[in-house]
């Protein structure tokens, strides 16, 4: 499109596509060639987002194995295990570290000390590339790439209702069959363990036998990796390592906690599904649980005592598999010892506990070992040997985590404050707790110059650390805080008239919402929003997104557990939210309460001009928005705190400004002051 065009970034293109094609040795950076991608996509030029996009995939999964394998081969050249002086042992260390950055800037180049940014990294994590790309390869006429692309991206995933339909509607395309639909970044040992699983379901022992011993060393292999990947900066929250000032051997001790922390949290990693935030609990010793049993089914007893020993290695005194070892043994007529490769990774697991709990203490930082292998979880075919087997496997959440309470002493129905604002339904009628929808909460009038302030002041990708879809491609994001429109009010670039309204209908929705919830203490601003969300032309067909996935506002939203857990990154300090809407001429975009599943809808509400719905922003409250799929929604987005120390620093300032504002109305006084320092 012209209105796009920049020699910059067309020349960044070529560059780009010609080192992708002639430079195969060095390694571009996965969040540049990201980057180019999703500009490719706002383009339409869909060819360029295959290109880009695999070619980021790619080299993500390069810069991966590259430090693992540098990482085991530099640790194997210059081991630390027989070292007996302080000399060597530096010696050995720094050897180590000259060959990790010579191996790791070989294979990749200015890349080895690339800094990507958080933001991409999660995008990564969470598989978003594999949106983009079962897009582009739906408008290249490619459903079976596309279809793998989609079901990659569900996996990790699963609350994006919509993307599950569209996976059915990809099968009954031409030219798709079920083998397409393969998940492209799926772990090797989950993917054997859950093959395992349903063999073992179906009575095949033989085959289940197999698989679960594939798991296994697929399971010690990708602890490797993981440990290996620990081998970088690390930072445990509250602790600034630039501020320190210890010793060469406390900085050496501190650091090395936290890597061993990394590695020791590896566990819940490996147990942990894409897009998961519990583990899988009782993961590893499920391995040797099931295993006792399918060995047992094809008359391999020495092979199920071990396993059975090995299991009670992580629940010692088990009550069925204690009596199953009793039946091996006496079947047998001897006794067995416990797998190598199980006595030796609890061995290590528990060194490192006695390690972290030392080291934690000597950084002042708290540790608390986690529950790793509850015996909650497991086989549920109530069987001891010899009965028979018919196993299924339950999935039980990590108990220590967090748990979002109910909200203590639930009131509403408190005035609403203002004259004209109408009560449209409350929590009852909105099936919820701590719900309201209200009406004319602001005037047409009022709704109208917000929106051109909107149109005026609002940035695309502000508010969400410069992204412009952050939730969805197929919809542009832009807004504006409070402070950032006074500030264009005093610079003469909007009607200080229109920045005021914002600030002060943001205080009128502050003060409905504290009245109507009846709180006993005030409600402070946590952050406040104006912001508008347009559908991208050309890209709704088709839609399998939502515009904002479900999720809740204090806590992280686990829908397959069925909780939330109250936990940072979460913004756990926020109470209540709200949102202000300024228009309803657009296509979809409604707003929807959900069940902690993410896919029960419980409410929906249809935005337009003064509406504003108000609730509280924990687990009792999963929300999320429609695709807009034709046209702009705008509103206030407002999230409030109960806790003054988490007040909005921005809004505080726009306090001082008005304040100001409000001294020389009274005084008639000119302000001297240079707008752009004072904001």
């Amino acid at each position: 499109m012209e209105g796009n065009f920049s020699p910059a970034r067309l020349l960044s293109k070529v560059l780009l596509a010609a080192l992708l094609t002639t430079c195969v040795a060095f390694l571009e950076p996965f969040d540049l060639l990201y980057e180019n991608a999703v500009q490719a996509f706002y383009d339409s030029d869909y060819d360029n987002v295959v290109r880009f996009m695999e070619g980021a995939l790619r080299s993500h999964r390069e810069v991966r194995s590259t430090r693992i394998r540098c990482r085991l081969r530099c640790q194997d050249q210059h081991q630390l295990g027989q070292v007996f002086s302080e000399s060597r042992f530096f010696d050995a260390v720094i050897r180590r570290a000259a060959c990790m950055g010579a191996c790791v800037e070989k294979k990749l180049g200015s890349q080895s000390v690339h800094k990507v940014s958080e933001d991409v990294v999660q995008d990564f994590n969470r598989r978003i590339p594999y949106n983009y790309l079962q897009l582009a390869y739906q408008k290249l006429k490619q459903p079976d790439k596309a279809a793998a692309a989609a079901h990659t991206y569900f996996q990790a995933n699963p609350e994006h209702v919509e993307m599950g339909k569209n996976l059915e509607q990809y099968k009954d395309l031409q030219g798709v069959q079920e083998a397409h639909f393969v998940d492209r970044e799926a772990r090797p040992h989950q993917r054997s363990f859950t093959a395992a699983v349903k063999l073992y379901d179906k009575g095949d022992f033989e085959g289940s036998v197999a698989l679960f011993e594939e798991a296994l060393v697929e399971y010690y292999k990708a602890d490797v990796e993981c440990r290996a990947l620990c081998q970088w900066p690390q930072k445990f929250e509250g602790y600034d390592y630039l501020r320190y000032r210890y010793s060469l051997y406390e900085v050496i001790s501190d650091h090395f906690t936290q890597v061993l922390h990394c590695e020791h949290e590896c566990v819940r990693d490996l147990a942990t599904r894409p897009g998961r935030l519990s583990p899988m609990e009782n993961y590893l010793p499920l391995h040797y649980d099931y295993l006792q049993f399918a060995y047992f089914q094809v008359g391999r007893l020495e092979e199920a005592l071990r396993s059975a020993l090995s299991y009670l290695l992580f629940h010692k005194g088990e009550e069925f598999v204690t009596e199953n070892v009793a039946y091996y043994r006496g079947a047998l007529g001897h006794d067995g010892e416990p797998r190598e490769e199980a006595v030796w990774y609890l061995r290590r697991h528990k060194q490192e506990l006695e390690l972290l709990l030392i080291g934690s203490g000597t950084m002042g930082v708290e540790f608390t070992e986690g529950n790793y292998w509850s015996s909650t979880g497991g086989r549920d075919d109530y069987s001891r040997i010899p009965s028979s087997t018919d196993g299924w496997m339950e999935y039980v959440p990590i108990s220590e985590k967090k748990k979002v309470r109910a909200v203590a002493q639930l009131r509403e129905g408190g005035p609403l404050l203002y004259d004209g604002v109408q009560l449209v339904q409350n929590s009852a009628a909105l099936n919820g707790t701590q719900r309201v929808l209200l009406d004319q909460v602001i005037t047409r009038e009022e709704c109208s110059a917000l929106k051109h302030l909107a149109h005026a002041v609002t940035v695309a990708g502000d508010g969400y650390r410069g992204r412009m879809s952050p939730h969805t491609p197929n919809e542009k994001f832009e807004g504006a805080t409070v402070l950032k429109t006074l500030q264009y009010g005093y610079e003469g670039r909007v009607p200080m008239s229109s920045a005021r309204l914002f600030y002060d209908i943001s205080e009128r929705a502050r003060r409905i919402i504290e009245s109507y919830f009846l709180l006993n203490s005030t409600l402070h601003f946590s952050y406040t929003h104006l912001v508008c969300r347009t559908a991208i032309t050309g890209q709704q067909d088709h839609r399998s997104d939502l515009s904002h996935p479900i999720h809740a506002d204090n806590c992280l939203l686990d829908p397959e557990a069925n909780e939330c857990w109250k936990e940072p990154p979460a913004y756990t300090y926020r109470d209540y939210s709200a949102l202000l809407y300024l228009n309803g001429d657009f296509e979809g975009g409604e707003f929807i309460f959900t069940e902690m599943d993410a896919k029960t809808v419980t409410a929906s509400v249809k935005p337009k001009c003064g509406r504003m719905v108000g609730f509280s922003s924990g687990g009792e409250n999963p929300h999320g928005v429609r695709a807009v799929t034709k046209g702009q929604r705008c509103a206030v987005a407002l999230w409030f705190t109960l806790d003054p120390l988490f007040r909005e620093l921005e809004r505080l300032q726009a306090d001082e400004v008005i304040q100001a504002l409000d001294t020389q109305a009274v005084w008639g006084q000119s302000l001297s002051i240079n707008p752009k320092d004072e904001l």
